[in-house]
């Protein structure tokens, strides 16, 4: 293995946080780093250890192979024990070199969801409906937590735009792959002669941001308040409690209008605007270094055809690693990581590509 010096540094590291977290005398700030750290290097340390385990297993397995005085029945269980400890070793060092990959610092960050209807009319509006209940039944699995920030209804209970936040653990590791066009093709209940449509819902993930790392001019915003508007009946709101913030250089316009509270809606309508204008800012500094793109899977754009969800096949389609998973069932009910893990498996694979042609 080339990275076993690394890996024995990292083992090394590992045995020295645990004897610190032992002493149970560490500062609260010293001991969430540490903790951190501990929580980093755990997973590369058990696969590491793994992985001598079966090195052990197969210089056992060749001194029994090697043994004159061995009979044909241990020389076959010798054999048999070889080539499993080997065919592991090979997993494990993959893994191993996925593990060490460098990892985004991005990748920890909350993020805010925007999903809107595209081509399609109601139907549209009713798959995006489909992909905000799917999205907040992956991520009560996941045990985020989820807030919704601004809705707008269709009568017939169909999305025209659902913006939300997304808080926990790596939460950004995992949505990022779900910005873009997702296109959906099923028979619409309101379809009588039993004719498959197609329609399109655009999602966009966003990085959330804090106030430290993008200051947000008060002189450069405009901010409006307005009557909450609904489908209809109770779902008004007949105080002036809805926030429309406006970014003048820019012309970035966001509203918010799901809490009682104008302030609350305010602060809510702040953060969009701040992740959005983040997103801006680094779409434009990818434009300039463009080279740097490889390591991603996709571009992220929203105007691109990510993924199809075809109903009557039972079928969803990655399109930019042309993965299929015949349970969209199963998917629509929230199990989104084995598509979520082919993208990251892509991911790193790709990273690791471009690392090996840097080498070289």
């Amino acid at each position: 293995m080339q990275i076993e010096d690394r890996l024995r540094r990292a083992e090394q590291r590992y045995e020295e946080i645990t004897e610190h977290l032992q002493t149970g005398t560490l500062e609260p700030q010293r001991l969430a780093a540490l903790m951190k750290e501990y929580k980093q290097l755990d997973p590369v340390i058990a696969a590491y250890r793994s992985y001598r385990t079966c090195q052990e297993q197969i210089r056992n397995a060749d001194e029994l192979l090697h043994d004159p005085e061995a009979d044909a029945e241990f020389r076959g269980m010798a054999q048999s024990e070889r080539m499993a400890a080997a065919e592991k070793m090979q997993q494990l060092e993959q893994d191993i070199t996925l593990l060490l990959t460098p990892e985004n610092a991005a990748d920890t960050r909350n993020v805010i969801v925007e999903i809107r209807s595209g081509a399609g009319g109601e139907e549209a509006a009713l798959f995006a409906n489909s992909l905000y209940r799917m999205y907040s039944m992956y991520a009560e699995r996941q045990g985020w937590r989820q807030t919704v920030m601004n809705l707008s209804e269709t009568e017939l209970g169909g999305i025209k735009e659902i913006i939300f936040s997304l808080s926990g653990d790596r939460v950004y590791a995992k949505m990022k792959y779900e910005s873009g066009v997702h296109r959906v093709q099923r028979v619409p209940e309101t379809e009588s002669q039993g004719r498959v449509h197609t329609s399109t819902v655009t999602v966009a993930v966003l990085q959330e941001v804090e106030d430290v790392e993008l200051e947000l001019n008060p002189n450069d915003l405009r901010i409006d308040v307005f009557r909450s508007s609904g489908a209809g009946g109770q779902h008004i709101n007949k105080t002036s409690s809805a926030i429309r913030v406006t970014h003048i250089p820019t012309g970035t316009v966001v509203e918010c209008q799901d809490e009682r509270s104008q302030y609350k809606n305010k602060d809510r309508a702040l953060s969009v605007l701040r992740a959005r204008l983040y997103a801006k800012a680094q779409a434009e500094q990818d434009a300039q270094v463009a080279a740097a793109r490889r390591t991603q899977v996709g571009s992220g754009d929203r105007s691109e055809k990510i993924r199809t969800y075809n109903f009557p096949q039972s079928r969803l389609t990655d399109h930019r690693i042309g993965f299929s998973l015949y349970r969209l069932e199963d998917v629509m009910n929230g199990d989104l990581e084995p598509v979520i893990t082919a993208l990251q498996t892509a991911e790193q694979a790709e990273k690791l590509s471009g690392e090996k042609e840097t080498e070289e």
